[in-house]
């Protein structure tokens, strides 16, 4: 299997599909590439090289003790980047890949990006502070962290069975075989990473990041997200960022790479072509 290494020798596994520009898909928690299938695999046979990787301590890539937070993600974005040479990227990033995408951008420009897409993600910054006063309480994190720490494979199970889906809205209809599949793809992770994350997705202040993109950018949100709420981040995000066009899905819940794939692989070739 394709890995790149990292400075401080980190195996980061992924995926390399299709030939055409170059598009990197970047994972949400506490996920793996494998959640990107559908749009990986309708990019490649639309004419595009789709790329998508396994953060560290997360699916096929090393469970590393250290580096579980978002500089480290970004900097093995750019491992991952450099070492395929990709250039001319759109970068892609759902939910905590959001935040990573946004991070390689402020630590390493756009000098190989393109376009830049958000999808139900983190950015600008998730956390209730004093200078973010709408964001998320800290016990929301904190129930996660100790969910995670009582019964993790439950914990996944419930998010799958409930908000991450929207499956605990009336008239919810998310197969069997999608909720396990985010079950999978969760005890694939490693504990101590996934735990680390919850902190690196809510607590990371992206705002300067987003100040500092200057391609076209867009944003992808449902008005029903249960796990990154819409006025937190899609239209917090496409606010701050210049010139960035919002698309709001109606009633969608966080996971749209599911719930709406077909929707959202339509909107993501519309804009490749754009």
């Amino acid at each position: 299997m394709p890995y790149v290494t990292t400075a401080d020798g980190a195996q980061i596994f992924y995926k390399d599909w299709g030939q055409g520009r170059p598009v990197v898909l970047s994972h949400g928690w506490p996920l793996n590439a494998d959640s990107w299938e559908a749009q990986q695999l309708f990019l490649a046979r639309h004419g595009y090289r789709v790329v998508a990787h396994d953060r560290r301590g997360h699916g096929r890539s090393t469970q590393t003790w250290h580096g579980n937070e978002m500089n480290t993600y970004a900097d093995d974005l750019a491992t991952l980047i450099d070492t395929l040479d990709l250039r001319d990227v759109t970068l892609v990033g759902f939910s905590t890949g959001g935040g990573e995408v946004a991070r390689y951008v402020g630590r390493h420009g756009t000098g190989r990006v393109a376009q830049l897409v958000l999808v139900s993600a983190v950015p600008p910054f998730m956390l209730r502070t004093d200078d973010n006063p709408d964001g998320v309480p800290v016990e929301v994190f904190d129930a996660i962290r100790a969910g995670s720490l009582a019964d993790r494979s439950q914990l996944y199970r419930d998010l799958a069975d409930g908000p991450f889906f929207g499956n605990n809205r009336p008239g919810a209809d998310v197969s069997q075989g999608v909720r396990d599949a985010f079950w999978l793809q969760g005890l694939q992770s490693g504990h101590r990473n996934a735990y680390e994350c919850v902190a690196a997705f809510s607590a990371t202040d992206f705002r300067a990041d987003l100040d500092a993109v200057d391609v076209p950018a867009l944003v992808i949100h449902g008005d029903d997200d249960q796990v990154v709420p819409f006025e937190v981040g899609g239209r917090a995000s496409a606010a701050r960022i210049k010139n960035a066009t919002l698309k709001v899905y109606p009633g969608a819940p966080h996971g749209i790479t599911d719930t709406h794939k077909d929707q959202l692989c339509a909107d993501l070739l519309e804009f490749l072509g754009s």
